[in-house]
């Protein structure tokens, strides 16, 4: 398949690539929220919102001066300004995070929502949360597994029809994360990625493909492309990075750093 990367105008400003709100990271869990966030802005969105706890903030804030911060207690009127909310990265599922998730999801307008991660794993716990209708769930096959009440090997027997049962069950554009990602479309249209490699199985790395997708939506990319393109690149950044690196070496901040230059390859 080709890809193109979406339009970028020359007459144009931050808003004119989007804001991302990312409710993400917890205490023990600060480098999901910088990874996440940092990731959707090198694929190329305007700006994100970084909406976490005190700690959490400022553990990020040390590490970069590219994200602006809010308050958990600002959420309401956070997302009401956002072009994409990104949720679940790092988030833990205490009581405070099924909160957190409960009022983001509750206020969220029309606009793209990926949930990851522990996002995921609340969702699985309380299903009457109402969702939005522009929504990616990006599992792995353990958070697949929670998602639908069925076994892990039973997951990863059928990862296409599996895939297409999210899809189903929660009306969302599914990417069911393994060596060969599938992405699945709102009406069962599937794309099995053929990027990537063992770098890419390193903590981190779904906080990473989280955010290039987020970054992606963000710049008016159609959700199912969005999704297709986010793991296609991730994949490149792993293939590219191992080059330098090897498969052992890479981290999830060098996925970040290879961004560019899998954007770069398709440009």
């Amino acid at each position: 398949m080709d890809f193109k990367m979406p339009e970028r105008v020359q007459n144009s400003h931050k808003g004119t690539f989007g804001r991302v709100l990312n409710v993400s990271g917890s205490d023990y869990m600060t480098g999901a929220a910088y990874l996440s966030s940092v990731s959707a802005l090198t694929v190329g969105c305007g700006y994100v919102f970084l909406c976490s706890t005190e700690r959490v903030i400022d553990a990020v804030a040390a590490q970069t001066q590219n994200i602006v911060f809010c308050p958990l207690s600002d959420i309401e009127n956070q997302v009401k300004s956002a072009d994409v909310v990104l949720i679940g990265c790092g988030l833990s599922t205490s009581d405070d995070a099924v909160g957190i998730f409960e009022r983001t999801i509750k206020n969220v307008p029309d606009i793209p929502v990926v949930i990851d991660a522990d996002g995921l794993n609340i969702l699985a716990k309380y299903e009457y949360i109402r969702l939005p209708e522009q929504l990616i769930l990006t599992p792995h096959p353990k958070e697949a597994s929670r998602l639908l009440g069925v076994e892990v090997n039973e997951i990863l027997a059928d990862m296409e029809f599996w895939a297409k049962e999210i899809s189903k069950k929660y009306h969302c554009v599914t990417v069911l994360k393994s060596h060969n990602t599938i992405v699945c479309s709102k009406d069962s249209e599937i794309y099995v990625n053929n990027t990537g490699c063992s770098a890419l199985a390193k903590a981190g790395s779904g906080d990473v493909l989280a955010g290039m997708i987020a970054g992606l939506l963000a710049q008016k990319c159609d959700a199912f492309y969005a999704a297709k393109l986010g793991v296609y690149l991730h994949g490149l950044c792993g293939d590219l990075a191992k080059n330098d690196l090897t498969e052992y070496g890479v981290l999830a901040s060098d996925q970040i750093r290879f961004i560019p230059c899998a954007i770069k390859s398709i440009l």
